[in-house]
């Protein structure tokens, strides 16, 4: 099963990817179901006012800025997880500089060829593209002063496994700071059972407890959630996923999905 979603995610991804040069904005991306959901406007913060921000490497598949709370230093490695096509590397390479390094780890094959053509294009020395799966990083142990996410662990299936690895590879007193989402209350079966919901970041979220908790569980301290944000899914979207029934009870569950930015140290 969860080879499966995999590349389910990767196929999704992969097209947004391979599609993203006819896109008219970040979070318009060519109108398909599945874009309305993966970086849903409401979802993306704004990075255009930000040093480094490369427009080609913004796709909007955001939920957060991960960079903005992230304490990142000059001459800091930094290591970002499910990079797409660099949108968050290189903010976090405008903030090390070149005394430092990022690097970037996607599992998507078009995201990561992406990533690299936006490289080249910048001529940048001290970034580097890994494809590869978070759970099992081809990196050594303490690698990182910092990692950041951007929306991506909630679409892991085994997320004990990927924070385990994120401790791994952090150097002793290291931090991540991740962007993602969480909910609240049950989601409906029909939503949770939906490839486009997952690859969409809501079906494969977690409940906010059993996310934290997962966190503390691996062995991080310190953990502050620095900014949370209420993620609203209007009918006219739940419509191509719920019956009217479906979608009436899901407004009785009263169900939250947040988006989360978080920040925890090894």
């Amino acid at each position: 099963m969860q080879n499966e979603i995999k590349e389910m995610v990767k196929e999704k991804y992969g097209e947004i990817a391979k599609n993203s040069t006819s896109c008219c904005g970040p979070t318009s991306c060519c109108g398909t179901k599945s874009n309305k959901i993966i970086g849903y406007s409401i979802m993306q913060d704004e990075y255009d006012h930000l040093d480094g921000y490369v427009a080609e490497a913004d796709l909007g598949l955001g939920c957060g800025l991960p960079t903005e709370f992230a304490g990142i230093k000059k001459g800091d490695v930094v290591i970002d997880l499910g990079s797409g096509a660099g949108n968050d590397v290189f903010v976090a390479r405008a903030i090390t500089g070149e005394e430092g390094k990022v690097i970037g780890i996607d599992m998507t094959e078009a995201m990561v060829e992406k990533a690299n053509v936006n490289k080249e294009k910048l001529g940048f020395q001290n970034v580097e593209f890994h494809l590869a799966d978070i759970e099992a990083m081809p990196l050594e142990e303490a690698t990182a002063d910092v990692v950041v996410s951007n929306c991506v662990l909630n679409l892991v299936p085994d997320k004990q496994k990927a924070f385990s690895e994120i401790y791994r590879v952090l150097k002793p007193g290291g931090h991540f700071c991740v962007s993602d989402i969480v909910i609240q209350g049950e989601l409906n079966e029909s939503l949770k059972q939906s490839a486009e919901m997952y690859a969409g970041c809501v079906a494969g979220a977690v409940q906010k407890d059993a996310y934290l908790g997962i966190i503390a569980q691996t062995g991080f301290k310190n953990t502050e959630i620095n900014k949370t944000k209420v993620i609203e899914l209007p009918d006219s979207l739940l419509k191509d996923f719920l019956s009217e029934k479906e979608l009436e009870d899901f407004h009785k569950r009263n169900i939250g999905i947040f988006s989360i930015t978080v920040t925890a140290y090894k």
